[in-house]
């Protein structure tokens, strides 16, 4: 990596750094992660997460242990419903598969050689009782045997452990209070831990690099009820079970949901410190919820333009430009009340797409509304696959140079918008890329 590029990239993630510090991160992965040897690189980027002063709670399966374990000694478990049936001799095999991935993954985190990028980490990792269990039982005529579920997760012990800023670290088993053991999924102890600690983020790590579309684009942003419609396409299934938590956790709080793949190097630190990510986020819907504009919506944008208008700030657009070109208009609706709205013109031929009228009731600013209107218009020329995204302004270009775009010059526009470009007003033009660092 270039010099400038390090130091442009190591500056875009210091908002991440203050605002994370002391937030809850649940981050979930497979016991394939430890097999391949993949996590010793993710317990490098664990430390810097927990150096940083995020609270980190890990939550790691042992799926192809116990499938190893269990062919060692003859045995075969059947799943139903994605479930492993536990017989009490599938349970014997299955702790100390278990128990030896815990230990692997203690033993990486606690690496401190002088040559490693662990090196003065001193990670502490604590392990214990933390999720009480109770068995499944009996579903559909099938005895799931010791095959659990999350009765109860030990919020108490785990903060004590947090604010002695160790790494907890929790197993795919669970503890009755008759003192019996239980086999539960990883995934659905990461959920419950998440819910009850009121993590700031739940984190899968994944095989795929996210969620794709039927066209194969990996989707960025989901809020959550995009979910459904996600849910119902020929996603692989491991997908299907992270959208079925991120919506179960999303609906109980949880502010955010990451799918990020597990083989590319530094996936979670890129995912969090990077403007644009890496996976799939999945979000609550907002209390003001964006959606296309209509020619209904037309008197609610001009009122909400107008005063923009009058200042010069924004170009003067009549009714009739309006409903020529209401279907590239997103509105902010707020109780029924058009609070924002923005517009994206795409130049397919070009790359490149027009962010334009961008506005946000006088009532409602400072409070991150504009960003989230820019940031929906640049993730849409971006689902367009485009390279690039412009935005012309007289009085807000310092504002856009905050969001990573930069100064640029008439020649760089689409040509199409050289020739409507309005010599008067002197528009700043300024462009930002859409390609990955």
């Amino acid at each position: 990596m270039a010099k400038d590029a390090f130091v442009r990239q190591f500056r875009e993630s210091s908002p991440y750094i203050h605002r994370f510090r002391g937030q809850t991160f649940v981050i979930n992965f497979g016991g394939d992660v430890v097999a391949d040897g993949h996590f010793w690189t993710i317990a490098q980027d664990i430390a810097l997460l927990n150096s940083l002063g995020i609270n980190v709670v890990l939550v790691h399966g042992a799926g192809p242990q116990i499938d190893a374990a269990l062919a060692q000694a003859g045995l075969h478990s059947e799943r139903v419903e994605g479930r492993r049936i536990t017989t009490a001799a599938i349970m014997e095999r299955l702790i100390p598969a278990v128990g030896g991935v815990r230990l692997q993954v203690e033993a990486m985190l606690s690496e401190g050689r002088q040559d490693s990028p662990m090196a003065h980490a001193g990670l502490q990792v604590s392990s214990g009782n933390f999720i009480i269990a109770q068995p499944i039982g009996i579903l559909n005529g099938v005895d799931y045997q010791y095959t659990g579920e999350v009765r109860r997760v030990a919020v108490e012990a785990i903060q004590r452990h947090i604010a002695a800023d160790e790494v907890v670290l929790l197993s795919p088993i669970g503890v009755s209070p008759t003192g019996t053991l239980f086999n539960i999924r990883a995934e659905d102890i990461a959920v419950a831990a998440a819910i009850a600690l009121d993590a700031a983020k739940l984190i899968f790590y994944a095989d795929e690099p996210g969620v794709l579309d039927a066209q194969g684009e990996l989707q960025r942003q989901i809020v959550l009820s995009e979910i459904p419609a996600l849910l119902a396409e020929p996603l692989p299934e491991a997908i299907h079970e992270h959208l079925r938590s991120a919506e179960k956790a999303c609906r109980r709080n949880v502010e955010r949901v990451h799918i990020i793949p597990r083989r590319e190097d530094g996936a979670i630190l890129r995912e969090l410190f990077t403007r644009d990510g890496l996976g799939s986020m999945i979000s609550r819907d907002p209390f003001e919820h964006l959606r296309p504009a209509s020619r209904s919506d037309i008197p609610g944008i001009m009122a909400l333009i107008r005063p923009l208008e009058e200042s010069g700030v924004l170009v003067r657009r009549g009714r009739e430009r309006l409903e020529r070109e209401v279907e590239q208009f997103t509105v902010m609706e707020r109780d029924g009340k058009i609070i924002g709205c923005v517009a994206v013109y795409p130049y397919p031929e070009y790359g490149m797409a027009e962010i334009a009228c961008l506005a946000v009731d006088e009532q409602y600013r400072e409070e991150g509304r504009g960003e989230q209107l820019l940031e929906y218009g640049v993730a849409t020329a971006r689902k367009l696959n485009l390279q690039e995204v412009f935005v012309l302004s007289t009085q807000s270009g310092q504002w856009f140079l905050e969001r990573s775009f930069r100064r640029g010059s008439l020649k760089e526009l689409p040509v199409p918008k050289q020739g409507l470009y309005n010599l008067q007003r002197r528009s700043g033009i300024f462009l930002r890329s859409l390609r990955e660092n």
